[in-house]
C-alpha cells in the first residue's frame, strides 16, 4: 500500500489522514508536500473553518521511515536535507495556518509524528496513546521542530528526559504537563476532535485567526509590542460584521451566526 495523505470534509472541518498503516503511518516526502498543499487549499476556502490531523488505523504516526533513512545514507547528504526541509515546510505551514488545527492521536505518536502533533493548536489523545522522541535510540538528533516545541511546552529537565533518553510518555502525563488538550477513550480521538472543531466552527473565524496570531507572536515580542498588537486586532475585530452579530446574539440570548 502506498503511503499517502488522505483528505475529506466533515461539515466545515477538513480531515487530513496520514495513511501508511502497514508502517504505523510512517512519513515520507510526498506526504509533506500534500500536507502543505491541503492547508493552502483550506486557507483559501471559506467553507473550511478548522482542520483535524489524524492517522489511519490504530496509530497516529511513528515518525520517519527507517528503511528510507537507511537508503538515504547511500545518497548525497542533500537528498536527506531536502526531505527534512519538506517536513519543516509542513510544520511551519501548520503553525502559521490561520484556522484552528486539532491533532487526533491514537496509539503511537513518535518522532516527526510527535512534532506534527506539537505543531497543531490543540491535541486530543486516547488515554492509552504513547508519545516519544526516540531519535537518540537510533543515533540521530531531532527534526521537525521537536527541540523548539518541547522546550516551550515542558520544563527543561522533562524535555531533555524525552530527547536525550528517548523515554516514552503517556497521554495522561502529558495532559497534566499541559502539552495535550484533553484525553479520551481509546478509539474516540477523531470523534472528540471533530466535536471540538464543531465548537470552534461556531465561533467568529476572524477572532480565532487573531487569537492564533497573537499567541504565536507573544513569546518573541515585548509586552509593549504585544499590547499594541492586541489593540490593533481588537479594533479591527470590533469593526468586523461578526462583532455586531456576536454582541447582538449575546444580548438577545440566541446563538450567533458568524460568517
Amino acid at each position: 500500500m502506498t503511503a499517502s495523505l488522505k483528505s475529506h470534509s466533515h461539515g466545515q472541518t477538513m480531515v487530513l489522514t496520514i495513511s501508511n498503516p502497514e508502517h504505523r503511518n510512517a512519513l515520507g516526502p510526498d506526504m509533506y508536500a500534500a500536507g502543505v498543499e491541503a492547508l493552502n487549499v483550506a486557507e483559501s476556502s471559506p467553507e473550511v473553518r478548522s482542520v483535524v490531523l489524524t492517522g489511519e488505523g490504530a496509530h497516529f504516526c511513528a515518525g520517519g521511515n527507517l528503511q528510507r533513512l537507511l537508503a538515504n545514507r547511500q545518497q548525497a547528504p542533500e537528498v536527506q536535507a531536502q526531505s527534512v526541509e519538506g517536513l519543516h515546510n509542513w510544520i511551519e505551514t501548520i503553525r502559521a495556518f490561520p484556522k484552528p488545527v486539532v491533532a487526533a492521536v491514537e496509539g503511537s505518536c513518535a518522532g516527526a509524528g510527535f512534532s506534527l502533533a506539537l505543531a497543531c493548536d490543540l491535541v486530543i489523545a486516547a488515554q492509552n496513546s504513547v508519545f516519544a522522541m526516540s531519535y537518540s535510540s537510533v543515533g540521530l538528533s531531532p527534526d521537525g521542530g521537536a527541540t523548539w516545541s518541547l522546550m516551550r511546552a515542558l520544563p527543561r529537565a522533562t524535555a531533555l528526559q524525552m530527547l536525550l533518553c528517548g523515554e516514552r510518555m503517556g497521554a495522561e502525563r502529558l495532559q497534566q504537563l499541559g502539552v495535550i488538550t484533553q484525553t479520551c477513550t481509546p478509539g474516540e480521538a477523531l470523534h472528540d476532535a471533530l466535536a471540538l472543531c464543531e465548537r470552534l466552527n461556531a465561533r467568529a473565524p476572524n477572532a480565532l485567526t487573531s487569537i492564533k496570531e497573537l499567541v504565536n507572536e507573544a513569546p518573541t515580542v515585548t509586552l509593549h509590542a504585544q499590547l499594541a498588537a492586541e489593540r490593533d486586532h481588537f479594533v479591527r475585530n470590533l469593526h468586523h460584521a461578526n462583532a455586531g452579530e456576536g454582541i447582538a446574539a449575546f444580548m438577545e440570548k440566541r446563538a450567533a451566526n458568524y460568517r
